[in-house]
């Protein structure tokens, strides 16, 4: 049954919030002991359950909005705005056949072959991160972001210098994720516009002096036009490091607040692959994900028509207790984890291996180095519940 009540309108307003979204997780349960489907005051369905999360991303009866369902949002215009012209003609929501299309061309740099490959690299930069790592710092400033942005900066060919701009140039051009109105693409539209300015200059660059980084493989397709390459290197670029910055930053706060299981990451660093499965699972960087039904499905034991469109709590469904067992607790060794965090099916992150390898890498290391870190007042919550993060989480080592 689709159950559209007054608790859960209030639920769900309670998660556009600061105040909802700096814990939803109490929210979520609530949502999934109401019904496995909810219908929220958009007309969007909402599903919270583990199992409906995982059909919503690998079904291929479901997928992304096409952009022009965008003039049914109120934005008939939407290709003249950068922001949402580069993130809805890109790989991320694009539909097959485009979707095949675009990732065979750029899924060889992410193999798993490949990404094993930069373990020497990024030890080194998370040794040279933490050399300048003492007494008082923001973790976000010193750490979670940095090392990212190395990474896939260097994948890419962005120098140094250029990229600490894109810390607040993407956070402000992916707010469209969350939600789109005129005041949103105020802010995102210049964003957007810089991104990919810059972006258009050092692909110019790259055609005369190729180098041996991604961008220069990328210039060098011939199936690709000028303007996909602009959007799968912002796109790149953008998933490299937010999605890393995030994991990195919930997954050491989440760690910090649980007694003892900053000692145990320091002290077993083999737990490193478990325990990054389990932070991802604990608290998402990426918490909702939405499909457009193409032909009708079942979800929670309900027949869904063609032409719903369905939001998947990712969040909740990685807290589900119909799948763990003692859900709501941060366990470093649970075995047979299955977190909804990269998504699934043919959208399945791309940057997965080189996100978990990162996180693998840096945080034992962050342990070992400074046994003694501690919070040194309340994180500072991103406000927005898409994209689960801290703007700064301050430390004390």
């Amino acid at each position: 049954m689709i159950v559209q009540n007054d608790e859960v309108l209030t639920l769900l307003a309670e998660l556009t919030t600061l105040a909802g979204r700096e814990d939803p997780y109490p929210r979520f349960d609530r949502m999934r002991r109401i019904s496995p489907v909810l219908r929220a005051d958009d007309g969007a369905l909402v599903v919270t359950h583990h199992a409906d999360c995982a059909a919503l991303v690998r079904d291929q009866r479901l997928g992304h909005m096409p952009p022009d369902m965008l003039a049914f949002l109120g934005f008939p215009n939407w290709s003249e705005h950068p922001a949402l012209r580069m993130l809805f003609t890109s790989m991320l929501v694009a539909n097959p056949p485009e979707h095949t299309r675009l990732r065979r061309l750029v899924s060889s740099a992410f193999t798993a072959r490949r990404v094993a490959a930069l373990r020497p690299a990024i030890e080194t930069m998370v040794d040279d991160l933490l050399d300048g790592l003492s007494g008082k710092a923001d973790l976000v400033d010193a750490f979670a972001f940095p090392l990212p942005v190395t990474v896939i900066g260097e994948l890419l060919g962005v120098p140094a210098a250029d990229r600490p701009q894109f810390k607040t140039l993407i956070r402000d051009w992916t707010q469209v994720l969350e939600v789109i109105t005129t005041d949103v693409l105020a802010t995102a539209d210049p964003a957007a516009a810089t991104v990919r300015g810059y972006l258009a200059g050092l692909a110019a660059e790259r055609r005369r002096h190729p180098g041996d980084d991604l961008l220069s493989a990328l210039v060098a397709v011939e199936e690709l036009t000028d303007d996909e390459v602009l959007t799968m290197a912002a796109l790149l670029f953008a998933a490299g490091f937010e999605t890393t910055t995030n994991l990195l930053a919930n997954s050491v706060v989440a760690l910090l607040r649980h007694p003892g299981a900053w000692e145990r990451l320091r002290d077993e660093p083999g737990l490193a692959p478990s325990a990054v499965e389990e932070l991802l699972r604990y608290d998402s960087p990426v918490q909702i994900v939405s499909r457009l039904v193409n032909e009708p499905v079942e979800l929670g034991g309900v027949a869904i028509e063609a032409g719903e469109r369905v939001v998947g709590y990712l969040g909740a469904g990685n807290r589900d207790p119909q799948r763990f067992d003692d859900a709501e607790s941060l366990l470093l060794d649970r075995a047979d984890n299955a977190p909804l965090s990269f998504g699934g099916g043919i959208h399945y992150c791309l940057g997965a291996p080189l996100a978990r390898l990162e996180a693998q890498i840096a945080l034992p290391a962050l342990a070992r180095r400074f046994p003694g870190l501690a919070l040194d007042g309340d994180p500072v919550r991103r406000d927005s519940l898409s994209i689960r993060g801290y703007l700064a989480v301050p430390v004390t080592t």
